[in-house]
């Protein structure tokens, strides 16, 4: 065991003694080089957000709703008259019924300083009742007829360009005509009677111009000045265009110049005012009206056979009329009179699906009738709107 720790020490102690070494290291020459760096990586910016479909669409429906304001509104008025036999006998009466259904579509799109406002209006009514007929051997007879009593669709769209807070510029195209066939009278429906159907007539009325929006609210005034506007009407059904009523054959009923033409084009300026206003805190009243009028001035001058007084006109047709061998074509016209339609819709809404409804409407056109026509309706029945600002 002494053995043992005594080369263990020797051990420690030959470890303890220090090493030394030499080294050495040739000298090595080398060519300078400029080095430059260049980094092919392009940076791209990465958020750490993620694509959300459901965010996206509810993006685009917030901007389709900023830029779109649509209204829908109708309505369905009627009214039921019934008696018996016996009540008949004794009071008298007609057994009748009345109905009358509308729809109106108001949209306007607005992007920046363009915009479009489109508008349309429907309404169709029709009365049932018991006529007394003449019989060819001299007796009556008792029948149910239904004849209509209101239709005529019209549609608008008017799109326009901002020039300041108020003023715009643009055009505005309209076009009106009725669904079903109408006819002299209830008691008169045949072919033969047949006064108007579609597009018999039906009125275009294009106008280009500047408009002007009244900034108050309380007064939403709408004025559309045109300088340069067209209005056409056309007649497009041959029976209507030969068919007689008030003395006149349909194509002279309705300004064209031969029973073979089915259209007439009149160039001039037009001028259109629209007010559209709701009172009330619940807007329980809504008043709207449009006034438009058209003259055809630059038709008026270029025209042949012109008589601007009526008693002289009266004379010349009347002359014309008692040739035999007439021609369409030199039949004396009156000088074009403006002509204007003035629309009045006043609605009460007792509930929000009951509402009273008063409409007015004039209309001038000396081509058609020398008098003033007027048509008031009041109707009371279940309506319904829908915005959706």
């Amino acid at each position: 065991m002494k053995c043992f720790y005594g080369f263990i020490l020797l051990a420690s102690l030959a470890a303890a003694q220090s090493a030394a070494a030499q080294i050495s290291v040739d000298e090595v020459g080398s060519d300078d080089h400029d080095v430059s760096f260049r980094n092919d990586v392009k940076a791209a910016a990465v958020e750490a957000r993620f694509f959300n479909r459901a965010r996206y669409r509810a993006e685009r429906a917030a901007i389709r709703k900023e830029r779109n304001y649509l209204e829908f509104g109708g309505g369905l008025q009627g009214t039921l008259t019934s008696y018996n036999d016996s009540w008949i006998e004794t009071s008298g009466g007609d057994n009748a019924i009345a109905m009358i259904a509308t729809l109106n579509l108001r949209h306007v799109f607005t992007k920046g300083l363009f915009s479009i406002y489109t508008k349309f209006g429907a309404n169709i009514g029709y009365n049932g009742m018991k006529v007394e007929t003449a019989n060819a051997d001299g007796t009556t007879s008792s029948d149910g007829v239904w004849f209509k009593n209101q239709d005529e669709f019209a549609l608008s769209t008017a799109p326009s360009f901002k020039m300041s807070k108020n003023w715009s510029y643009g055009s505005i195209i309209k076009f009106r005509s009725q669904f079903a066939n109408g006819y002299v009278s209830r008691t008169q429906q045949e072919p033969s009677n047949r006064k108007s159907t579609f597009m018999s007539p039906g009125y275009l009325d294009v106008s280009l111009g500047v408009t002007y929006t009244c900034p108050d609210k309380k007064w939403p005034f709408v004025v559309n000045l045109s300088p340069l506007a067209l209005s056409a009407v056309f007649v497009e059904s041959a029976l209507v265009r030969s068919n007689v009523w008030d003395d006149k054959p349909g194509w002279q009923v309705y300004g064209l110049s031969s029973p073979d033409r089915t259209s007439k084009y009149e160039g001039g300026s037009s001028v259109q005012v629209d007010f559209d206003r709701t009172f009330g805190r619940k807007g329980v009243f809504r008043y709207r009206t449009t006034f438009f009028s058209f003259f055809g001035w630059i038709t008026d001058i270029g025209m042949k056979n012109k008589v601007s007084d009526y008693r002289t006109y009266k004379a010349a047709y009347d002359c014309w009329n008692a040739d035999p061998d007439k021609r369409p074509q030199d039949k004396p016209v009156l000088a074009i009179h403006p002509t204007v339609r003035w629309e009045n819709t006043l609605e009460i809404k007792a509930t929000k699906y009951i509402s009273t409804t008063l409409n007015f409407q004039l209309y001038y056109n000396r081509a058609q009738n020398l008098g003033v026509q007027t048509q008031t309706l009041l109707s009371v029945g279940l309506s319904y709107t829908f915005k959706n600002k």
